[in-house]
């Protein structure tokens, strides 16, 4: 309506432009032509909406302006007619349209005008009625006199003084106010002084229209902003030292200004300052301490720059200063969460409906400050790990003690529990910090520990450490960690003193310390250690056992009461159902020559040292998981160096073969007479000494961990320095070890000493392995199995070689080959009296019987060792007497006969010194002897089977037969089957 209205004002404005009379008298007609006209509505809209737009603009637009600038330069009168027709028939539209919207609005329009005219009635009423009242009040003025007005005047104004005088005292009581502010700041009463600067502030607020109050106005606010000052610094103290009372004035101080948000945002600056200032102070404290020189600007040094200047000597004082001065800056933040729990708590009563509008926004602020404390405990944490983080790597560790080193990863591993116990942070900063140390630390340390066990190795005499017999590595120092089952968040020092009340709920650390002490004071103390009571008195328990060791052997005092009764099995300790006779004791005796001694473990000195070497290890790996498998791959090299030792110093010399892969042993041993026949013999028969397994890992020792740079003929072999950094030379027997001597078995004691010692530290690694394997990451698991089955469990294959030295030399199968060589075997009757030969190899195994307890009176000597023994030296005379039978020329039945008979008289003999059983390789020698009567097929066949024996034992039986039962042209098939045999060997 108002655009159309507007549309209908402009169009008339143009059509009324100034115009002669004719003119305007011609334009009026045509407009009420138009008027009269029928117009469709439709048509009558579009006329509207062809109108432009910009004739509903506001009602400054200046339209003849606007027609006129549109007409063209050149003017067609035609054109003109035709666009004044149809501007007329717009503005005709629009007038029926403004008219018909007119006709539509008069009913309102009448009912308005019937109102107005209402109103119109009652103004005059109104006027007549004020006209009246100040006529009446005209009159009561007149009738007042002055006397009376006077009265009312003199009241008024008193009661304008007596205002007055109150406000002026209000004044001078708020002049005297600084003074009570001073005192009461003083006294650190900052609600007080709040409370009575904000009063105060209300009075002045309430008489700013006197001069001087505007200026004390001035001066309160200033005075309050001073008393927010030393608030925040009231506050600031609350971070290192806290304390209930203070804190809850400065809570109730910042309440009263309305900052309890801005105070909680000022306090974890605060706590952040505190964290800087305190670890910088005592670092830079120790750094002049020791420094000694006022020339070194250290205070102007970053922190990070300045825990590079700590020396050795005051790292660990200094680390347990820094944790126990964060410790106070935690615990003090922990008691401030605390004091708002508590608060909180008390505060959450129930609010009444005038209050609500006020509680509303201090849920706000306590949801507000809950948060933030939440939120501070990670950031602060983080801010503790970085500042130890910088300390931690800011100086070479490589270099310290072990105790030293273990000391720090303890205190480590005690900020780490306050860590998880203040935030529930798993400390991966201070972890891989402590991890590079470590790693850092333990390769140095390693390499040390592995030169050093070098040094016991070549300086050993392999002697008998004597130890109880109940002797258990649980008993050292370094395993008495085990026994504590902590984890490895938790520091040895926290896990002890948790054993002492096992019954107690353990507190924690924030519980336990919450009024007083320090959870890092303790490591500055030094604790007395217990001593250890694992040493034997003169390597024997008793004087009794010491004195029965040097007894006969053969006499019944030797054995001991409960053996002469029953015996008592040995590998489990119960008593068989029945007693048996004097005789299997005395056989049993033979085989264990120390049943008189006590099963004390065989082990040495370095032997001890190993074990205390793995205790170390294991204690760093205990208190560090992140680098269990550094650890244990270098306790996996002790073990390695120590069974690569071993079988160098005992186990390669006069080997019949050397492994191709392993050295030799260079000549050490040039005067020992070399063992040709029977070690070859036991070579080929394909019975190795050392199995594919021990061989493997020999050589796969050799390649990893052993420097062969130092052997001459093999310099250069192994590439650059940078390569064998890792690797450590092979050791040398001490030349104190004397390992020719028949009179003492070529050093079995010796021998035995080592070998039983390596034995039995495999069998503590045995033991240990369940503990590896939990310290052990998942994905290094393999390593550890493959490390126990391919390695440790080798330990006791080492025997062999070892003990077959000894077994080779002690018995002299060189002489017994030639006494079977004078033996005439062709004989024509059957002989009822063995060969001399038999009773000489019978008196070598008496000799070495006797021998073997001579040793076994200085060093026990396990069954399995003298059983191994016996075996090898029963499976060399055995193969010796095969070989003796295979240089026989001739031979006839009856002379096959006679070696039954000798070799049958062997066994018989034997089985008395012995009780090794069955007796190694009978067959051996029984199945070669009767092979003589097998006839050409079964020959045939039996070289095929029997691979055992060598071709030349083969060939001579074959080579025998001749003649009796098998003719020249089957001899030459079977040495043809037996060349066949043979050729592939070449």
């Amino acid at each position: 309506m108002k655009a159309v209205g507007s549309v209908w004002r402009k169009t008339v404005s143009f059509h009324e432009m100034p115009a002669s009379p004719c003119l305007c008298d011609c334009y009026q007609e045509e407009l009420r032509e138009l008027r009269e006209q029928p117009i469709d509505p439709l048509a009558e809209q579009e006329i509207i909406n062809s109108i432009e737009e910009v004739y509903f603009s506001n009602d400054s637009f200046d339209m003849v302006q606007h027609e006129l600038e549109k007409l063209p330069p050149v003017l067609n009168l035609q054109e003109l007619e035709e666009y004044r027709d149809k501007l007329k028939r717009q503005q005709a539209a629009v007038s029926k349209k403004v008219a018909d919207l007119i006709l539509e609005k008069q009913p309102a329009y009448v009912k308005e005008l019937e109102r107005v005219t209402a109103l119109q009635t009652n103004l005059q009423l109104a006027a007549v009625i004020c006209t009246n009242a100040r006529r009446q009040l005209s009159v009561a003025k007149e009738g007042f006199t002055e006397a009376s007005l006077g009265l009312l005047a003199n009241q008024r104004r008193r009661h304008l003084l007596t205002g007055l005088l109150k406000s002026l005292r209000t004044i001078k009581t708020l002049q005297r106010t600084d003074v009570r502010l001073s005192e009461m700041l003083e006294e650190e009463d900052y609600p007080g002084a709040i409370q009575l600067c904000l009063e105060c502030q209300k009075a002045a607020s309430t008489f700013k229209h006197y001069s001087c109050i505007s200026e004390l106005n001035s001066k309160l606010q200033d005075t309050l902003e001073q008393i927010e000052e030393q608030l925040d610094v009231a506050l600031s103290k609350t971070c290192k030292h806290f304390d209930v009372s203070h804190y809850t004035k400065v809570q109730l101080a910042y309440t009263l200004l309305g900052k309890t948000q801005t105070a909680m945002d000022q306090l974890h600056m605060h706590f952040t300052q505190a964290i800087h200032n305190t670890v910088f102070q005592v670092v830079l404290g120790y750094v002049e301490l020791c420094a000694g020189n006022a020339d070194t600007k250290f205070q102007k040094m970053q922190y990070k720059d300045l825990c590079t200047h700590i020396t050795l000597d005051s790292y660990i004082p200094c680390l347990t200063d820094l944790c126990k001065a964060l410790w106070e800056v935690m615990l003090s933040y922990h008691r401030t969460m605390q004091w708002h729990e508590e608060h909180d708590k008390q505060e959450s009563t129930p609010i009444p409906d005038d209050a609500a509008a006020g509680s509303d926004e201090l849920v706000v602020d306590r949801s507000y400050v809950k948060k933030k404390l939440e939120h501070g405990l990670t950031r602060i944490w983080q801010d503790v790990q970085l500042k130890m983080k910088a300390y931690i790597l800011g100086t070479d560790m490589s270099n310290f003690k072990y105790d030293d080193f273990i000391v720090v990863l303890d205190v480590i591993s005690r900020l780490m529990q306050v860590g998880e116990e203040f935030c529930g942070s798993k400390s991966e900063v201070l972890q891989e910090s402590i991890k590079r140390q470590s790693i850092n630390y333990f390769k140095n340390y390693h390499r040390a520990r592995l030169e050093e066990l070098r040094m016991f190795l070549e300086n050993e005499t392999w002697e008998l450490c004597p130890v109880k017999s109940n002797f258990n590595i649980a008993q050292l120092h370094e395993f008495r960690f085990m026994g504590q089952c902590r984890s490895p968040s938790v520091s040895p020092s926290r896990q002890a003193a948790s054993l002492t009340s096992p019954a107690e709920k353990e507190l924690s650390l924030f519980q336990e310390y919450l009024q007083e002490g320090n959870p890092f004071e303790m490591h500055i103390e030094h604790k007395e250690e217990e001593s250890e009571d694992v040493l034997a008195s003169n390597g024997y328990e008793s004087d009794e056992l010491e004195k029965s060791v040097y007894q006969d052997y053969d006499s019944d005092s030797d054995v001991p009461e409960e053996l002469k009764q029953d015996y008592v099995d040995e590998q489990t300790g119960d008593a068989p159902l029945k007693s048996v006779s004097r005789e299997t004791i005395r056989s049993k005796k033979r085989s264990d020559y120390s049943l008189n001694k006590t099963n004390a473990p065989i082990l040495t000195n370095t032997t001890l040292n190993v074990i205390r070497l793995v205790g170390k290890y294991m204690q760093m790996m205990n208190i560090l998981k992140p680098i269990a498998f550094d650890v244990i791959h270098c306790v996996s090299q002790l073990f390695d160096y120590y069974l690569y030792a071993v079988y160098t110093f005992f186990g390669r010399n006069d080997m019949p073969v050397p492994s191709p892969s392993l050295p030799t042993h260079g000549g050490r041993e040039a005067g020992t007479a070399r063992v040709v026949g029977p070690a070859c013999l036991y070579e080929s028969s394909g019975l190795g000494l050392i199995s594919s397994r021990l061989r493997t890992t020999l050589n796969r020792i050799q390649e990893s961990l052993i420097d062969m740079e130092t052997v001459g003929e093999n310099a250069g072999v192994h590439g650059p320095a940078e390569d064998r950094k890792e690797k450590v030379p092979s050791p040398h027997l001490s030349h104190l070890v004397v390992l020719t001597n028949s009179g003492t078995l070529y050093g079995l004691a010796q021998r035995v000493v080592a070998t039983e010692s390596l034995v039995f530290l495999a069998e503590q690694f045995e033991s240990l392995q369940s503990h590896l394997d939990t310290m052990m990451p998942a994905a290094k698991k393999p390593f550890l199995q493959q490390f126990y089955s391919q390695t440790v469990s080798t330990a006791s294959e080492l025997r062999k070689p070892i003990y077959w030295i000894v077994a080779a030399k002690a018995i002299d199968y060189e002489q017994m080959l030639l006494l079977m060589a004078g033996v005439k075997w062709d004989i024509r009757e059957i002989m009822s009296q063995h060969n001399v030969y038999v009773d000489v190899l019978l008196k070598e195994f008496e000799q070495f019987n006797n021998r073997l307890g001579d040793v076994s009176r200085h060093v026990r000597i396990p069954l399995p060792v003298s059983n191994v023994l016996w075996e090898h030296c029963i499976r060399l005379a055995n193969r010796t007497l095969v070989e003796g039978y295979a240089n026989v020329k001739k031979c006839s039945n009856e002379g096959r006969a006679l070696m039954q008979l000798d070799f049958q008289q062997f066994l018989i003999k034997l089985e008395k010194l012995t009780d090794l059983r069955p007796i190694p390789d009978k067959e051996f020698v029984e199945v070669y002897i009767k092979a003589y009567y097998l006839t050409e097929n079964d020959m045939e066949q039996f070289i095929k089977n029997h691979r055992e024996y060598s071709m030349k034992q083969l060939a001579n039986l074959v080579n025998v037969c001749l003649g009796s039962h098998i003719n020249k042209k089957a001899r030459q098939k079977l040495l043809a089957a037996i060349d066949d045999i043979d050729r592939p060997k070449r």
